[in-house]
Protein backbone atom coordinates (compact mmCIF):
# COMPACT_ATOMS: atom_id res chain seq x y z
CA UNK A 1 0.00 0.00 0.00
CA UNK A 2 1.19 3.42 -1.38
CA UNK A 3 1.17 6.47 1.43
CA UNK A 4 -1.78 7.54 -1.99
CA UNK A 5 -4.09 4.58 -1.64
CA UNK A 6 -3.57 4.94 2.90
CA UNK A 7 -4.76 8.55 2.49
CA UNK A 8 -7.68 7.77 -0.26
CA UNK A 9 -9.00 4.40 2.06
CA UNK A 10 -8.54 6.55 4.82
CA UNK A 11 -10.70 9.09 3.45
CA UNK A 12 -13.23 6.65 2.23
CA UNK A 13 -14.84 6.07 4.97
CA UNK A 14 -17.89 8.13 6.21
CA UNK A 15 -17.48 11.40 7.50
CA UNK A 16 -13.25 10.76 7.58
CA UNK A 17 -11.32 13.77 7.64
CA UNK A 18 -7.64 14.51 7.15
CA UNK A 19 -6.35 16.65 9.76
CA UNK A 20 -2.63 18.22 11.19
CA UNK A 21 -2.85 19.05 14.69
CA UNK A 22 0.86 17.61 15.46
CA UNK A 23 2.97 19.21 12.87
CA UNK A 24 2.43 19.57 9.08
CA UNK A 25 3.96 16.03 8.05
CA UNK A 26 1.41 13.49 10.46
CA UNK A 27 -1.56 12.64 8.87
CA UNK A 28 -4.32 12.43 11.40
CA UNK A 29 -7.38 10.58 10.12
CA UNK A 30 -10.77 11.58 12.62
CA UNK A 31 -14.01 11.02 12.52
CA UNK A 32 -16.22 13.02 14.32
CA UNK A 33 -13.51 14.88 15.97
CA UNK A 34 -12.03 11.00 17.01
CA UNK A 35 -8.92 9.57 15.97
CA UNK A 36 -8.75 6.07 14.31
CA UNK A 37 -5.48 6.66 11.92
CA UNK A 38 -2.11 8.17 12.41
CA UNK A 39 0.27 8.14 10.07
CA UNK A 40 3.52 10.17 8.62
CA UNK A 41 3.16 9.26 5.23
CA UNK A 42 6.71 10.45 3.88
CA UNK A 43 8.11 8.08 6.25
CA UNK A 44 9.84 4.91 4.97
CA UNK A 45 8.88 2.47 6.12
CA UNK A 46 5.23 3.40 6.04
CA UNK A 47 3.99 2.77 9.07
CA UNK A 48 0.34 3.52 10.95
CA UNK A 49 -0.96 4.03 14.38
CA UNK A 50 -4.43 2.23 14.42
CA UNK A 51 -6.61 1.43 17.05
CA UNK A 52 -7.43 -1.98 17.87
CA UNK A 53 -9.20 -4.31 20.10
CA UNK A 54 -7.13 -5.51 23.17
CA UNK A 55 -7.02 -9.13 22.59
CA UNK A 56 -6.99 -8.87 18.87
CA UNK A 57 -4.10 -6.21 19.32
CA UNK A 58 -1.77 -8.87 21.50
CA UNK A 59 -2.93 -11.60 19.24
CA UNK A 60 -1.63 -9.95 15.81
CA UNK A 61 1.83 -8.44 17.21
CA UNK A 62 2.35 -12.16 17.88
CA UNK A 63 1.20 -13.41 14.46
CA UNK A 64 2.96 -10.76 12.73
CA UNK A 65 6.29 -9.96 14.81
CA UNK A 66 7.76 -6.87 13.64
CA UNK A 67 5.52 -5.34 11.65
CA UNK A 68 2.41 -5.09 14.09
CA UNK A 69 3.81 -3.67 17.06
CA UNK A 70 2.71 -1.86 20.41
CA UNK A 71 1.57 1.40 19.19
CA UNK A 72 4.15 4.16 18.61
CA UNK A 73 3.40 7.28 21.65
CA UNK A 74 -0.09 5.89 22.24
CA UNK A 75 -2.31 3.63 24.45
CA UNK A 76 -0.50 0.64 23.82
CA UNK A 77 -3.33 -1.75 24.80
CA UNK A 78 -5.86 -0.26 22.22
CA UNK A 79 -3.16 0.90 19.67
CA UNK A 80 -0.94 -1.23 17.22
CA UNK A 81 1.76 0.78 14.80
CA UNK A 82 1.17 -1.57 12.01
CA UNK A 83 4.24 -1.35 8.88
CA UNK A 84 2.18 -0.91 6.20
CA UNK A 85 4.45 -1.41 3.36
CA UNK A 86 6.63 -4.02 4.46
CA UNK A 87 5.28 -7.77 3.73
CA UNK A 88 1.35 -7.58 5.09
CA UNK A 89 -1.28 -8.25 2.64
CA UNK A 90 -2.84 -5.09 1.51
CA UNK A 91 -6.13 -6.87 2.06
CA UNK A 92 -5.27 -7.13 5.97
CA UNK A 93 -3.82 -3.70 6.49
CA UNK A 94 -7.24 -2.50 4.86
CA UNK A 95 -8.89 -4.57 7.06
CA UNK A 96 -7.17 -3.25 10.35
CA UNK A 97 -7.67 0.27 9.15
CA UNK A 98 -11.28 -0.25 8.57
CA UNK A 99 -11.71 -1.83 12.23
CA UNK A 100 -9.97 0.91 13.42
CA UNK A 101 -12.35 3.78 12.23
CA UNK A 102 -15.39 0.79 13.50
CA UNK A 103 -13.96 0.47 16.63
CA UNK A 104 -13.99 4.68 16.93
CA UNK A 105 -17.66 5.20 15.50
CA UNK A 106 -19.36 2.26 18.02
CA UNK A 107 -17.53 4.57 20.72
CA UNK A 108 -19.17 8.18 20.04
CA UNK A 109 -22.80 9.11 21.40
CA UNK A 110 -25.67 7.22 19.97
CA UNK A 111 -26.71 10.73 18.21
CA UNK A 112 -23.19 11.28 15.90
CA UNK A 113 -23.12 7.55 15.44
CA UNK A 114 -27.07 7.91 13.70
CA UNK A 115 -25.64 10.93 11.82
CA UNK A 116 -23.10 8.94 10.09
CA UNK A 117 -25.83 6.05 9.24
CA UNK A 118 -27.91 8.78 7.23
CA UNK A 119 -26.57 9.38 3.59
Amino acid sequence: MTPQELRAFCLSFNAAVEDFPFSPEISVFKVQGKLFALSYLDARPLKANLKCDPDEAVRLRGEYEGLIVPGWHMNKRHWNTVTVDGGLPDQLVRELIEDSYDLVVAGLPRADRLRLDRP
